[in-house]
């Protein structure tokens, strides 16, 4: 068994992960954590949860990292560094769900979000995308869970980018993502009637998700590659679904790129490759740590079409965690995940 505090509980990140190690038969829930609401019964704000007793602790990393073996911190950017340092990781590992770890260069971090404050401790990092960095992440003690817009997209293209069958100054991703993924804050932007019915991009051109793709996908090939992304909100509760457009450096047909695929992905369980012919959608990811890929190539312009599919709480921020802390336990990468998607819902 392992002690588990989860830090920033109440938000919707924070929620997924109670209701995922709540039921992992190899956990140990000794502390959560709400700068908001401490003090409050876990139960009084997710009704969901009125069978268990937890309540809300104020937040104490010192005694968190002396009663826990794994820490989650399910923070908004800029908090995790500052409460992060060698004296923590001496004490407990961490799973940082926020974006504080993630960027390898500190520059581009500082650049894109704000000022990083555990400098000395970044390039212990790990990128936490199981299926690509799986043997770099276990036994590790600082894990950066990836977002939800880069676990979908990275997912979907690294294959191509891996074996150079695209032209890597071409890529375009389009995605959408549903409210949840702007967090549980109150916000003009997120109320009902501004999103009901309506379908919008935002931060175009200048999303936080972007140097974060370009790095591990730079990564995937060995040069610097530069994406166009843009993002949307869809009016629904969870779930993202990224089109990823890029030219093909040759005359591939599609049982050759299906192989690249299988090479890539044919074993892993939490990835499921469709059948040709067939796309992602995400009511069939909703709930589940799953990853849908499906492609089609356009012969007339030469271009792939990848489409890839996930739950943004789930495989794009919780549920990664949890099989990141799988990995670094060694338990069985599936253990409390082995979800099939909720339908309907």
């Amino acid at each position: 068994m392992v002690n588990v505090g989860i830090v920033g509980v109440t938000g919707y990140a924070g929620q997924e992960l109670m209701r995922i190690l709540s039921s992992h038969k190899m956990v140990n829930i000794v502390k959560i954590t709400s700068k908001s609401y401490k003090g409050e019964s876990f139960k009084n704000l997710y009704g969901n949860y009125s069978h268990l007793n937890y309540v809300c602790d104020e937040e104490d990393m010192e005694e968190l990292s002396k009663l826990c073996d794994v820490i989650f911190l399910a923070l908004p950017h800029g908090l995790a560094s500052k409460k992060i340092n060698k004296d923590i990781l001496e004490k407990t590992k961490i799973i940082d769900l926020g974006a504080d770890f993630r960027l390898k260069n500190v520059d581009v971090y500082e650049k894109w979000y704000t000022e990083h404050y555990s400098k000395d401790i970044l390039k212990e990092a790990v990128y936490g995308l199981c299926e690509i960095n799986r043997e770099d992440i276990k036994g590790k003690r600082l894990i950066a869970n990836p977002g939800c817009y880069t676990t979908c997209s990275i997912l979907s293209l690294y294959p191509l980018v891996k074996e150079g069958v695209v032209d890597l100054n071409s890529i375009i991703i389009d995605a959408k993502s549903g409210v949840t993924g702007a967090g549980r804050g109150v916000g003009l932007s997120n109320n009902y009637c501004e999103v009901n019915e309506s379908l919008k991009a935002y931060k175009i051109a200048k999303h936080r998700h972007t140097p974060e793709i370009e790095q591990e996908l730079s990564l995937a090939c060995g040069k610097d590659i530069v994406i166009n992304f843009t993002p949307h909100l869809v009016p629904m509760d969870r779930g993202i679904l990224a089109t990823c457009y890029a030219n093909l450096n040759g005359n591939y047909d599609y049982g050759q790129i299906k192989s690249i695929y299988e090479k890539y992905y044919g074993n892993e369980y939490f990835i499921r490759l469709m059948e040709k012919g067939e796309f992602p959608e995400t009511k069939w990811v909703k709930g589940s740590n799953f990853v849908d890929i499906g492609f089609e190539i356009d012969k007339r312009t030469n271009r792939i079409i990848v489409i890839g599919a996930i739950d943004n709480l789930f495989k794009g921020a919780a549920g990664q965690a949890v099989q990141n802390m799988n990995l670094i336990f060694g338990f069985d990468e599936k253990m409390g995940l082995d979800y099939i998607p909720i339908f309907p819902a």
